[in-house]
């Protein structure tokens, strides 16, 4: 119970105001302005992640929610195909998010693409509240301290609605926006676990983690080291308790990370779909290697193209997140959230009194959360795309909102401290202004915008501890202008993705620099005008993986689409693809066959399935390397009926001409006049 809620007349007046006024102004304690200013957050974050959504985001996780509507087992394992031949390379909670809807409403952009925009305004919403109730819990002081608990929650909610690479993602279809979504429940689980010192409470915290890794796997992990020594510091019950809390929370961990996994490993291999992205055809090889240790050391087919340059996020190191490619996407805020993190740990040390706050629980949380995923994002030589550091973001937010009002606490409370606001403002703001001028073609006034007002922010804030009479007027244009210097460039990037359309490969905010100082204006997929690949040189062809994937952006090479099959895939990806006029060919002859061709790799088989609404074999998986198809499961495909055509030689692949699947191809079946690199295997 806060100290407000002692105050007598409390509860008569929380029951004066009904629910629904509750819902939409908060309770009257509040201040009035904290709950209709939180709905006005949501509602932009409503607005940046699903206004003008189009098209099928990335194909290979929409291939996968179509065929999920048309058959319950390829809904369950994840299968790319209904006829469920190979999984896509993640676990399929994700996937059953959007699938659902799908089935609800029928398969389109706004039934696959809204439940990832609602996710991502429960998110924000989640940050608010754990911000706030952490401010305003068993510490707080009275009024003062619970409003400034809710500007600190506020200000958490404007960050992580406008960080650029949460708004891209957001408007996508990969498992990074439901996997935060779980990782912020789990943290506002621990932190009332640690505000009420109830045991439930972190039980829920371990069971969402462990739902997260059912979204991506081991990513979802790298919260538990900061949940972990936030407990055991923190917590509000003896040492052996906190070890026992924490030994059931791991129990609660496995058992809701590892209940599909074992289901799906229990299963009789023949009569599941192949695990896509593993070695072995079972879901534990993929946690280990593909998704797990293979994206940390690059190891395998885990790593990106380039070996060990990580791929898509530039070269690994200290600097990465600081890097062309990176900065303009989640690094806007970094500086101010060390700043803070520093602040708190200095006032914590020397027990120096600025009034009651959020906990040190709070900033053993986020920070751990920070410090955990900067390490792993920076350092990892496997691949690396720019969206997986949205993950971040949670924790950016907080630490900045909590960090804000600490700071501003100090400079009006502490001589020996009121030189760190200034100097925060001072970094976040010079730090923005390097960015924006890494594209000096876009926007090149926002920049010294930027540098301006971080330069009135400073000087107003060092002239208000002079003039004691203009302190407070002094203090609020000092405010205004670091909000500027602040939020001015990464909400410049946040509202690029709403003018063109997701580049689902690989989704990123803002214009796209380079090495050479030349920008284009790629948008959400961070394609530049000049056709240069991020961080400098030329864009090299790739399926995200590192696989050759020309003519693969998400929108060239496809004839237009009216749905159904009045239109198909073009010529085009990982060796070649499926034209038109071989599509059709294929529709008219396919008879009883369960699928309508099988080809090399999931980027083929994607967008056949999504332009057809037929299954198509993928024998490959999502980078045509998957060992899933093998001569004798041809040969019984094909003798039973269930399979006639396979795409293949030049036309399926480069490095499978001389397989042994290839080789019974070409020596058991017909070559198709007219249509390169198609066989006819029916008896």
């Amino acid at each position: 119970m806060t100290a407000t809620a002692s105050r007598p007349g409390h509860r008569a007046a929380t029951r004066r105001r009904g629910a629904l006024a509750r819902a939409f102004l908060g309770p009257e304690q509040d201040p009035r302005w904290s709950r209709p200013a939180m709905w006005a957050v949501l509602a932009v974050a409503f607005v940046l992640y699903a206004w003008a959504l189009s098209g099928d985001a990335n194909e290979y996780y929409a291939a996968a929610v179509l065929s999920g509507t048309q058959s319950w087992k390829a809904f369950f394992f994840g299968a790319i195909d209904a006829g469920s031949f190979i999984t896509v390379d993640k676990p399929p909670l994700a996937l059953w998010v959007m699938g659902l809807s799908a089935r609800i409403f029928g398969y389109g952009t706004w039934s696959m693409l809204l439940p990832q925009a609602v996710a991502g305004v429960a998110a924000v919403g989640l940050v608010y509240s754990a911000v706030r109730r952490a401010w305003c819990g068993p510490a707080s002081s009275g009024l003062a301290s619970e409003r400034q608990g809710h500007v600190a929650a506020l200000i958490a909610a404007v960050v992580m609605t406008l960080t650029p690479i949460t708004v891209a993602i957001n408007r996508d279809n990969n498992p990074d926006t439901v996997l935060v979504l779980l990782l912020v429940l789990a943290a506002w689980f621990c932190l009332e676990s640690l505000r009420t010192g109830r045991l439930r409470s972190l039980l829920l915290a371990a069971f969402f983690v462990g739902l997260g890794f059912n979204a991506k796997m081991l990513q979802a992990y790298l919260v538990v080291p900061a949940f972990g020594p936030a407990y055991l510091a923190c917590a509000r019950v003896s040492w052996p308790k906190r070890v026992g809390h924490l030994l059931a929370a791991g129990g609660v961990l496995a058992g809701s990370s590892a209940w599909w996994m074992v289901i799906t490993d229990l299963w009789p291999a023949g009569s599941r779909p192949y695990i896509g992205g593993s070695t072995d055809n079972s879901v534990w090889d993929l946690v280990i290697g593909y998704n797990g240790l293979g994206r940390v050391f690059g190891q395998g087919r885990g790593n990106g193209f380039g070996g060990g340059g990580g791929g898509f996020g530039g070269a690994a190191g200290a600097g990465r997140l600081f890097n062309d490619i990176l900065a303009g996407q989640i690094s806007w805020l970094l500086p101010f959230c060390v700043v803070a993190l520093v602040l708190a740990v200095v006032l914590r040390v020397r027990r120096l009194d600025l009034g009651a706050g959020p906990s040190g629980a709070a900033w053993l949380l986020w920070g751990g959360w920070l410090a955990v995923h900067y390490v792993i994002f920076s350092f990892s030589s496997g691949t690396f795309h720019p969206y997986y550091t949205t993950a971040m973001a949670p924790a950016v937010a907080a630490l900045t909102g909590m960090g804000s009002v600490l700071m501003w606490r100090a400079y009006r409370r502490s001589r020996a401290s009121a030189w760190v606001l200034p100097l925060a403002v001072a970094l976040t703001g010079g730090w923005s202004f390097v960015v924006l001028r890494r594209t000096p073609d876009w926007a090149p006034w926002l920049a010294w915008v930027v540098l301006g007002a971080t330069s009135v922010a400073v000087a107003a804030l060092v002239l208000a501890l002079v003039l004691a009479r203009a302190r407070v007027r002094i203090a609020a244009v000092a405010l205004v202008a670091a909000v500027v210097a602040g939020l001015g460039g990464p909400t410049a990037y946040a509202v690029t993705p709403l003018q063109s359309p997701t580049n689902g490969t690989n989704p990123t905010a803002g214009p796209s620099s380079g090495s050479s100082g030349r920008m284009g204006f790629g948008g959400p997929g961070g394609t530049p005008g000049d056709g240069r690949f991020p961080g400098g040189g030329n864009r090299p062809p790739d399926d995200g993986q590192g696989q050759d994937r020309s003519d693969q952006d998400g929108r060239s090479g496809a004839a237009e689409r009216g749905g159904g099959r009045s239109g198909f895939a073009g010529r085009g990806g990982p060796g070649g693809g499926v034209g038109t006029e071989m599509a059709k060919y294929l529709l008219a002859n396919q008879g009883e066959a369960t699928w309508l061709v099988a080809v090399n790799s999931a980027q083929q088989a994607s967008r056949l399935i999504l332009s057809t609404r037929e299954p198509v074999i993928a024998m490959g998986g999502f980078t045509g390397s998957d060992p899933a198809m093998t001569v004798d499961g041809l040969r019984s495909l094909v003798s039973s009926g269930r399979l006639r055509f396979v795409l293949s030689g030049d036309g399926g692949g480069p490095g499978r001409g001389d397989t042994e699947v290839t080789s019974w191809v070409q020596e058991n079946c017909t070559a198709v006049d007219g249509q390169d690199g198609l066989y006819d295997c029916a008896e």
